[in-house]
């Protein structure tokens, strides 16, 4: 354990703050555990007050929480919920679980970096804002600004998720949800752990494809303002009507899009369901927003999905049919999401272990897991490692 005076006053009281707050308990209930005032608990929690080992000990209790969590040098102790309650009076405890989840997922990812000595590139362009003229109007001009300074050209996209996470150097993390929550997605920025975005891992790849890029446009607009994309969301405010509009342009800008709209109309002489599954899936999104955003572009008529959609859809079915095996493409979002611990955070944990940076009960409470399945996770590694090892002794000079 990290020894108590190590910290800063401050910082460990910044800490009981958080883990306070975490824990939902007031600040009169603390002070009474502990056998203070109300004024003396506030003193320690703004670090005017030393706070004594046995205080902690018993804060930690009642925290829930461990001595050694609140204590570890490299802890990191990231508490999300007040800039996005402000962002909203209320919330569901769906997207309450969302903002959680988000906040343990970036505490774990930043302590795992600091104690491995893993330094994250930040390739961050500067935030543009959208003070002035139509929020619409300047997604589409940001999108295609962001895809220049990117070096991304103007076709379709392969990998949405490469380019946020390796070309941006955005923490990304795609994890399933509540099957009842409405959070397609989430995105924050702090000035330490930099900017951060939750994938809702049960949606479709096309919709997290849109998702990502949504997310993206507000990193770019308003970085300063934490979000919560939701799936019936109605981007009513300038905010949302811009992240909405720069997020359809990332993905599918209008010169391209276009392009290879009239491409393949030239063949098929009119806006049919082939035409539409083969648009949709060259660029990656899905065959809804391939049709509406060829509306908005004014490339069809304004109500042609809705026609789809009165007379039978455009069918997953259809589309295999259509595409073949190319309709099976292999979700590998979706399947480190199937995983307790995705797979960089397991890479990490194991390597922590390995060096004895951490110990198995630490590395269980970072990750939010039990012992047993901490154990899982570096057996799973070190079987590999093994593996390779025999396999390397095998091969013949």
């Amino acid at each position: 354990m990290t020894v108590l005076n190590e910290l800063s006053a401050q910082e460990i009281g910044r800490r009981l703050r958080i883990a306070r707050e975490n824990a939902d308990v007031r600040q009169d209930d603390a002070a009474q555990f502990i056998g203070v005032s109300r004024p003396t608990l506030v003193s320690i929690e703004k670090g005017a007050r030393r706070v004594r080992i046995q205080e902690i000990q018993t804060l930690a209790r009642r925290y829930g929480v461990s001595v050694n969590a609140l204590l570890r040098r490299e802890a990191v102790h990231t508490d999300l919920m007040p800039r996005f309650r402000k962002l909203r009076e209320t919330e569901d405890e769906h997207t309450l679980e969302a903002i959680w989840l988000l906040n343990d997922l970036i505490k774990a990812d930043v302590e795992l970096e600091n104690i491995l000595g893993i330094q994250r590139r930040r390739n961050y362009p500067p935030e543009r804002g959208l003070n002035e003229g139509d929020a619409v109007a300047l997604g589409e001009t940001h999108a295609k600004e962001l895809r220049d300074w990117l070096g991304l050209g103007s076709g379709p996209i392969a990998d949405i998720f490469s380019i946020v996470e390796q070309g941006l150097g955005i923490r990304l993390y795609q994890r399933r949800l509540s099957s009842k929550s409405r959070v397609a997605g989430l995105f924050t920025y702090d000035d330490n752990v930099g900017a951060c975005i939750l994938l809702n891992a049960n949606h479709p790849l096309p919709r997290r494809v849109q998702t990502a890029a949504h997310e993206t446009g507000h990193f770019y607009g308003t970085r300063q303002i934490p979000e919560v994309l939701e799936e019936d969301e109605k981007f009513l405010s300038r905010d949302e009507r811009y992240a909405n509009a720069f997020g359809r342009a990332f993905v599918t800008p209008a010169e391209s899009f276009g392009e290879s709209f009239r491409e393949l109309k030239e063949i098929t002489g009119k806006t049919t369901r082939r035409l539409v599954i083969l648009l949709a899936d060259q660029y990656g999104i899905s065959r809804q927003a391939c049709v509406l955003r060829l509306e908005e572009l004014g490339l069809v008529k304004k109500g042609t999905w809705s026609w789809f959609e009165d007379n039978g859809g455009i069918t997953d079915e259809q589309a295999r049919e259509v595409l073949g095996s190319a309709a099976n493409r292999r979700d590998v979002g979706k399947a480190d999401a199937d995983r307790l611990v995705s797979q960089r955070m397991s890479l990490m944990a194991h390597a922590a272990w390995k060096r004895e940076l951490m110990s198995e009960g630490q590395l269980a409470e970072l990750l939010k897991i039990s012992r047993l399945q901490l154990r899982e996770v570096v057996d799973e590694i070190e079987l590999e490692e093994k593996e390779k090892t025999d396999d390397l002794l095998k091969f013949p000079e």
